[in-house]
């Protein structure tokens, strides 16, 4: 008796291939090598150091500050963008714009807005 090959029908997809898989090898060994060549050389491990001293003395103290000013900026913006709509409205009752009684951002209008019908959703009688 022939011994039979198990192949896959010719209507069902092939996820990985033998060469689909010798080629994430390849590509897995040029990103080991990228990431470790500059320290082959003594030259190159200095400057590794160098700049590894750079980012922590310089870059990573500035990211902090830059962060919250982008994250204050926006907040600006959003609360901005509510007052001139409450405005506009010529509506007399600002917790209907936000409402600072309420947890969290729950009191923001839109998601008062959208909890609102979440609640008319899952309450139908």
């Amino acid at each position: 008796a022939a011994c039979a090959q198990a192949r896959t029908p010719p209507h069902a997809p092939r996820i990985l291939s033998l060469e689909g898989m010798s080629g994430l090898g390849v590509a897995a060994q040029l990103a080991h090598k990228f990431v470790t060549w500059p320290q082959g050389t003594t030259q190159g491990f200095c400057n590794v150091i160098k700049i590894g001293t750079f980012c922590r003395t310089v870059v990573w103290p500035c990211l902090p500050p830059l962060l919250m000013y982008q994250y204050i900026r926006a907040k600006d913006e959003d609360y901005y963008t509510t007052e001139v709509l409450y405005y506009k409205s010529g509506s007399k009752d600002a917790k209907a714009f936000y409402d600072t009684s309420r947890i969290g951002i729950s009191g923001h209008w839109r998601l008062q807005q959208d909890l609102e019908t979440i609640r008319a959703a899952a309450n139908v009688e």
